[in-house]
């Protein structure tokens, strides 16, 4: 993944931080699924609605590709109401082992961001299968 600018980097926290709390993440959670590096508490996670740019960390900016990629995939699959999509990342899921989607994200790090992108994005999925073989 290529170096993102400073601005590149306020605008992508400016939307992670909302998509999260659009899905009523509670702040410390958003920092465990951020993998912020340092001591980054709830609290400071507001600077990154306001004047600071993520982190430029490889794993902070995967987390924030998967987890766009999943907001994306969420709008397209319900695409009259985004509230559908929200309460499906809250219910147990068949596909997922009757986990909740969000418990996978919270609990399962990146590969949890993965398997529930992968889940969601058929053409995500494909790609990824394709760097396998």
């Amino acid at each position: 993944m290529k170096s993102l600018s400073e601005q590149e980097r306020l605008q992508l926290g400016r939307l992670v931080i909302n998509v999260l709390d659009d899905w009523e993440i509670p702040s410390s959670e958003q920092v465990n699924m951020l993998a912020l590096p340092g001591k980054v508490s709830g609290r400071h996670l507001r600077r990154y609605q306001d004047d600071t740019p993520l982190p430029d960390d490889p794993d902070v900016m995967k987390r924030v590709e998967h987890l766009l990629g999943i907001a994306d995939a969420l709008r397209t699959t319900f695409p009259r109401n985004n509230k559908i999509g929200i309460l499906w990342l809250k219910q147990p899921c068949k596909r997922l082992r009757r986990r909740r989607p969000m418990d996978i994200m919270l609990e399962d790090g990146l590969s949890g961001l993965i398997t529930v992108r992968t889940h969601l994005d058929c053409s995500f999925a494909w790609r990824e299968s394709e760097r396998k073989d």
